[in-house]
């Protein structure tokens, strides 16, 4: 028997997307590589690299560790996804 992944649920991906730019713009923003980002904040390379394209879905963990990498509390860090993605969304129906 052959598994068919289902396509990504389009709410997801939107939501992916936006926490992948923050953090590419935040990296950025401090003149750091991903190798070099990777090596100072304990994070792999290759999940940063996924995350800022919006093809992992982060731990909230990692993403607690993300904003306080770039010098953030963690409700700062929501609230800057929160205000890229579109007004009243949602990832479930209601």
């Amino acid at each position: 028997m052959q598994y068919i992944r289902k396509n990504q649920d389009p709410q997801k991906q939107l939501l992916l997307n936006a926490i992948g730019e923050l953090i590419k713009e935040k990296r950025q923003e401090q003149n750091k590589g991903i190798l070099l980002f990777s090596y100072e904040y304990d994070i792999s390379n290759s999940s940063i690299a996924l995350l800022e394209k919006g093809k992992r879905d982060v731990q909230i963990t990692t993403l607690w560790k993300l904003a306080n990498a770039f010098g953030m509390s963690f409700s700062e860090f929501a609230k800057e996804i929160e205000n890229r993605l579109p007004k009243g969304f949602k990832l479930i129906d209601d």
